[in-house]
């Protein structure tokens, strides 16, 4: 009797430990005489986001399940068919082998079922077992652990049930007993955010039981950070990564991927992991360029190139960056590079950096009326069945970096009509005070770059440059040489002042001015377009033309001509100054004769 007491206090420890998904509650002792109750009811419910996922059911013992104060016991414990039994006692003692030095109890020689729970209650501590006070609620089943290799070889046997609704009260209709749950594959979708969870054991039978599946969802998140705000050579050391930003063409940006891992990462053996970032026709990968780390606790470990693979955009991919772990269990496989220490586990935060560049075809904010940018958009695909290969897919992240247009329209100041001919430098920065001849002024090209040393630009057959792929801030504009007959204007600069919501990419720019400033010329240089009344040598704009139309900012300058007025009756007005100067000759020589006869008088 005394030993049948203690056999059975082990199994409703058992039960204890291993229900819930490894909540160690207070072990209870049964005794035969207490009477079961009949209900085999069990809800499991999905984590928040992985609404889509059911179960399957395998039974594994069938047992008498009685609720106590204390929690349920289970009595009367047997196989559920003598084929499973055998194969789940050939799972024990395989990883007993593997795991001699830390086995607390053996199997005995041919072991019932009632050896076999005995064997788990000891053997299934470590990430399983816990204090009494079920203070480890949660836990995850570990690939090292005996209960995984009970699963592993479970899943493997025709369901009691599949398909069993998250959320809902399920009847297992095969009577009370100690059960597996675990995620129902076909309701697992490689393009939707979800996830399967860790082996879920749990007794049936007796009152009604609630739990949770046993994972969490993966997630990806996308930064640029602002050129401007670059401080030094170490990216990773940088805090100003926001969604949005805007930039030059041509101009390096830095972007980072951080991908979070599913705290069920011990139970899967191998574990795919796989960034796709997509890029725009405007955004140019820069080859070469990616690093990638395993972050914890803020500590960043370089993971070595050899564990994963690159492939960069192109058109025959639909422009899609992808860094996708190519070990033999995927991001398991990977090692650190210069042979250093790797941990990656539940907690572990991969980033990735690399960077690109906005080419010719990026699309200007303010283009169709419409305050645009050009956004990327990563996706991170995982491992989302720890008991079956499958991915899923996280959801989306994106950010934005937007580029900004200029068209300098010029016109002949009286009559106000287009001007071909005419020349600029448009210097980053504001160099009306001398600046033009630092060594760290740079250039605005045709294409929107930026050249170290100047570069003049001419108009086109209409009179208009129009510049492309420019970042916000100040810019001078020089003209450097003006239409043959005309003045030129003076320098004056210009700013673009985008207003934007950086940390909100839904939000991203909000609104977009521009602020001339013409030193003293506003009759020659405005913001917008000329009202086109000629006439009064000075230019005034159209309503509303100083807004970006087209995704431009227009300014118009107007250069003056120079005119030589026609002078009548030169050749009259010439004769008139010979004369007067022969006349002045003639005087001049007669009075100095007369001076002379004068005093030659007087020495006489």
């Amino acid at each position: 009797m005394n030993k049948n007491i203690a056999r059975l206090a082990v199994t409703a420890g058992l039960t204890a430990a291993l229900s819930f998904g490894g909540v160690m509650a207070p072990v209870t002792m049964a005794f035969a005489e207490d009477a079961p109750a009949t209900t085999n009811i069990i809800t499991i419910n999905n984590i928040g986001d992985n609404q889509d996922a059911s179960f399957k059911a395998y039974q594994i013992f069938k047992a008498t399940v009685t609720d106590k104060t204390e929690g349920k016991i289970a009595q009367n414990i047997e196989w559920t068919n003598t084929e499973l039994g055998n194969k789940v006692i050939n799972a024990i003692e395989d990883w007993s082998r593997h795991n001699a030095s830390s086995v607390v109890t053996n199997l005995p020689k041919n072991p019932t079922a009632q050896d076999v729970a005995e064997f788990l209650m000891a053997n299934a501590g470590g990430p399983i077992a816990g204090p009494a006070n079920g203070a480890i609620k949660g836990t995850r089943v570990a690939t090292g652990n005996v209960l995984y290799a009970v699963a592993n070889v479970v899943k493997n046997e025709t369901p009691t049930a599949s398909g069993i609704p998250a959320g809902q009260p399920w009847s297992a209709t095969a009577g009370s007993g100690y059960y597996l749950f675990v995620t129902d594959e076909n309701s697992l979708n490689a393009a939707k955010k979800n996830t399967g969870t860790s082996p879920i054991f749990a007794l049936v039978g007796g009152g009604a039981v609630t739990v949770t599946e046993k994972t969490s969802i993966p997630t990806v998140e996308k930064k640029i950070l602002d050129a401007s705000k670059v401080a030094g050579g170490d990216i990773t050391g940088e805090t100003d990564w926001v969604d949005a930003a805007d930039s030059q063409v041509g101009q390096e940006v830095n972007y980072r991927l951080t991908g979070t891992i599913a705290d069920n990462y011990d139970s899967y053996d191998t574990y795919s992991y796989k960034f796709k970032d997509q890029l725009t026709d405007g955004l140019d990968y820069i080859k070469g360029s990616i690093s990638v780390y395993a972050l914890n606790n803020g500590e960043y470990t370089e993971i070595n190139p050899t564990s994963y693979d690159v492939d960069a955009p192109s058109e025959s991919n639909q422009r899609v960056l992808t860094v996708n772990f190519i070990g033999t269990n995927g991001l398991k496989s990977a090692t650190a590079k210069n042979g250093g220490t790797l941990t990656i586990n539940a907690n572990t935060i991969i980033v990735v950096f690399y960077k690109a560049k906005l080419n010719a075809k990026a699309v200007i904010a303010g283009a169709n009326n419409k305050l645009e940018g050009n956004p990327n958009t990563v996706t991170l695909e995982y491992s989302n069945n720890p008991m079956v290969a499958g991915t899923g897919t996280s959801a989306p992240d994106t950010v934005v970096d937007y580029t900004y247009g200029l068209k300098i329209n010029k016109v002949d100041l009286g009559t106000e009509k287009a001007l071909q001919g005419a020349k600029f430098t448009i210097a980053a920065g504001d160099t009306t005070n001398g600046g033009e001849n630092s060594a760290n002024v740079k250039y605005v090209k045709s294409d929107g770059t930026l050249s170290d040393s100047k570069v003049e630009l001419s108009m086109d057959p209409n009179g208009v440059l129009t510049l492309t792929g420019l970042d916000a801030g100040v810019y001078t504009v020089t003209e450097t040489s003006a239409p043959g007959g005309y003045t030129k204007v003076e320098p004056f600069t210009f700013e673009i002042k985008p207003t934007m919501n950086a940390i909100d990419p839904n939000a991203g720019l909000t609104a977009l001015s521009g602020k001339l400033d013409v030193k003293n010329q506003s009759d020659k240089v405005i913001a917008g377009l000329t009202d086109k009344k000629a006439g009064d040598n000075r230019l005034t704009a159209q309503d509303g033309s100083d807004k970006v139309t087209d995704g431009y900012f227009n300014i118009t300058v107007g250069d003056t001509k120079q005119v030589g007025l026609p002078l009548t009756g030169l050749n009259g007005v010439t004769f008139t100054w010979i004369a007067g100067g022969a006349v002045l000759c003639i005087g001049v020589a007669h009075l100095i004769r007369s001076r002379k006869q004068a005093e030659e008088s007087e020495q006489e």
